[in-house]
């Protein structure tokens, strides 16, 4: 089964780099740029009205945003989040169902929120657009009907993020930096989901839902004062109130570097963030330059992170770091995926670059074509209707200078190098940094141990939890060679799969939205054929004969040849422990869990097999592959076995190269629908 799956990931790979950060161009000329200034109202309810006209296109945009102080949850975490899924979900004039279809033939776009919402479309249609904004937000109906969908909507999504590395790593790094009582460490969970009520829903809504700190920016080729007629006939009848001030406690850093590790045994890379907590506010003197050491460190394709770790050494994909100001305490953080074998390798290098900004003066040519970069990205974003919303909404919100934005760009290009140390010394912390690492623990922490920093454990939910027993004892007389053996037999018995002549098989799933049709033909004799089809058209192609082996990708054949060729041959047969437990070199590695089960590891050169322990079953494999210069580990998990004429198969696969695919076996036949043809 393996083979296919193989296939399947260089199409995977072909998309996912197309999505990897491109190279910025070089600097030229600042360019002049000339922001609209918004003409502004409020109404007696405290809501305040900020129109920015722009005629140069027949649309406009409407950006509604409730400043509320972020507050805690505790046990009921998700109302808040089915609060926004139920606004607009039918109001006291509009079914649902009515709301939706009018939305779509004025082809314009509108969502809400707990703490506001965004509406475009075409300015002809905007009166009837803002009218749509205005009864979802200000007449929502919430009924039971929707919540309980809503309900186990979010719970299906916590169930499918169980395995995701990165889910569980943004969930961490929260809590672990924050707390679980904080407004940002706080996660949702099926018990917390489930405690929400329709009234709590309903009472979030009043209490939170509120004109006294909300602003409402309009964008677009709109007349300010037919549109403020429009704006006070329609939100004049929203209730003055207030929501509660609260106070938010501030979290702070770690006393010493440290790292926080998750074990997630399905982890195929280690998601690696170093945090500290930021005070950065956009008001600050040092904004500007701060800014800028983010992009030097980690902000731009040429920055230090990504230059080391993905140019230098290929060990990712990509490598960044992020830094915003904010109104209330935020993080900084340097991200990575890499490979795991690399692991405490990234993790030094990390540190190297976070101190090389603390003390090396950034040269004048590097800054110089750095600022033209992240100048030009800024001009770009002045384009968007919902960019200039953003300004005018943090200029009022977060208290900025009226011209902030106009001398945007003249603020950048006075930073200099010596400034860029100063804010990196202030704001990227190398002696107090939280290394938090979600990662395979067997294959990483050996060589995480060996850079003595200290270690702490953490589950899944950031809960600290003791080191996991990592080499386990293997019991007497258990070898490579009797796991693949006791394999054999589970799924059927030596003679069974002597007699398989050649195997159909046809799997479906979907990547990046596509529907794929996986087609597999393998026989005894050593042909094989692979092919992947999306909406019935050929995407990949793989034959093996007795000729040789070719591929045939987007029309083009490509015959293979050297390492290629001997590994394409050595994949073609009908199951692969027939050959594997009858070779020189193969090593039974220990026992690992997987998927919170124990299995054994068979290795074989750049391969494992993983054989569960009480079943016998082969619950997984992995192999490291080369994609562009990059080396990549590749898991394939194996579940829901069937018996097709006396033999077991896996009818569900799921493919993990940082992201899951799932593929689903609808048909396997056994001695025929195979014939020579298929391999010419």
């Amino acid at each position: 089964m393996k083979k296919s799956i193989y296939i399947l990931s260089g199409l995977f790979l072909t998309i996912f780099m197309q999505a990897q950060i491109i190279p910025q161009p070089k600097p030229g000329q600042d360019p002049t740029i000339k922001i609209g200034k918004p003409r502004t109202f409020e109404l007696k309810n405290g809501l305040k009205v900020l129109v920015v006209e722009n005629h140069k296109l027949p649309r406009v945009s409407f950006s509604l945003r409730i400043d509320n102080t972020p507050y805690a949850e505790g046990d009921k975490k998700g109302v808040s989040d089915l609060t926004s899924a139920l606004i607009g979900s039918g109001t006291k004039t509009m079914t649902k169902e009515a709301f939706n279809e009018e939305v779509d033939f004025l082809g314009a776009s509108i969502n809400l929120e707990n703490n506001g919402g965004y509406a475009s479309g075409l300015s002809k249609y905007y009166n009837r657009i803002l009218e749509l904004m205005a009864d979802a937000a200000l007449n929502s109906v919430f009924t039971q009907e929707e919540l309980d969908k809503n309900k186990a909507r979010l719970i299906e999504g916590l169930k499918t993020d169980e395995k995701s590395v990165e889910a569980v790593a943004s969930r961490v790094q929260n809590v672990l930096t924050f707390g679980k009582s904080h407004p940002s460490g706080e996660f949702l969970t099926e018990e917390s989901i489930n405690k929400v009520t329709l009234n709590e829903v309903i009472a979030n809504y009043n209490t939170y839902f509120v004109p006294e700190k909300a602003y409402l920016v309009i964008v677009g080729d709109v007349n300010f004062d037919k549109v403020k007629k429009q704006v006070e006939t329609l939100f004049n009848p929203w209730l003055k109130a207030t929501a509660p001030n609260l106070t938010i406690s501030d979290p702070k850093d770690v006393q010493y570097t440290q790292i926080n590790f998750i074990d997630m045994p399905n982890a195929v890379q280690s998601n690696i963030a170093v945090m500290n907590v930021s005070n950065l506010k956009m008001t600050d003197k040092d904004y500007f330059a701060t800014i800028l050491a983010n992009e030097v460190l980690g902000g731009n394709f040429n920055s230090y992170l990504n230059m080391n770790l993905r140019e230098k050494h290929a060990w990712t994909y990509g490598a960044g770091s992020g830094i915003d100001g904010s109104k209330y305490v935020s993080t900084f953080g340097a991200y990575s995926q890499v490979r795991n074998a690399v692991t405490d390798s990234a993790v030094v290098e990390f540190l190297k670059e976070i101190k090389r900004i603390r003390t090396e003066k950034v040269s004048d040519e590097d800054l110089k074509n750095v600022k033209a970069s992240y100048i030009g990205n800024f001009v770009m974003q002045i384009e968007k209707p919902q960019t200039i919303a953003g300004y005018a909404l943090r200029t009022k919100t977060q208290g900025l200078p009226e011209d902030f934005y106009e001398n945007y760009i003249k603020n950048i290009n006075a930073v200099t190098p010596e400034d860029i140390i100063i804010a990196a010394n202030k704001y990227f912390l190398a002696d107090n940094a939280r290394i938090v690492i979600v990662g395979k623990g067997s294959e990483v922490l050996p060589g995480l141990e060996k850079l003595k920093i200290p270690i702490f454990y953490f589950d899944k939910y950031g809960a600290p939890v003791e080191k996991k027993v990592l080499n386990k004892t293997i019991p007497a007389g258990v070898t490579a060679k009797s796991v693949l053996d006791n394999y054999i037999k589970t799924i059927g018995g030596l003679k069974a799969l002597s007699d398989v002549k050649s195997i159909l098989t046809i799997s479906s799933g979907t990547i990046q939205g596509a529907q794929l049709e996986l087609t597999s033909k393998t026989t005894s004799s050593n042909k094989m054929l692979r092919e992947i089809k999306a909406m019935g058209m050929s995407m990949m192609k793989q034959v093996v004969n007795e000729k040789g082996a070719y591929l045939v990708q987007q029309g083009q054949r490509k015959d293979l040849t050297g390492e290629e060729l001997t590994e394409m041959k050595a994949s073609a047969n009908t199951f692969d422990e027939l050959s594997l437990s009858k070779k020189e070199g193969i090593i039974l590695g220990g026992i690992e869990e997987i998927n919170g089960a124990e299995a054994y590891v068979i290795k074989d050169k750049e391969s494992l097999y993983y054989y569960d322990v009480k079943s016998g079953l082969k619950v997984a494999e992995s192999k490291t592959l080369e994609q562009e210069g990059q080396k990549i580990t590749q898991t394939t998990s194996y579940s829901d076995y069937k018996e097709v004429k006396g033999i077991k198969f896996p009818y569900k696969i799921v493919l993990n190269i940082g992201m899951e695919i799932e593929l689903t076996t609808t048909d396997v036949k056994i001695n025929e629908g195979v014939s020579d043809s298929d391999f010419k």
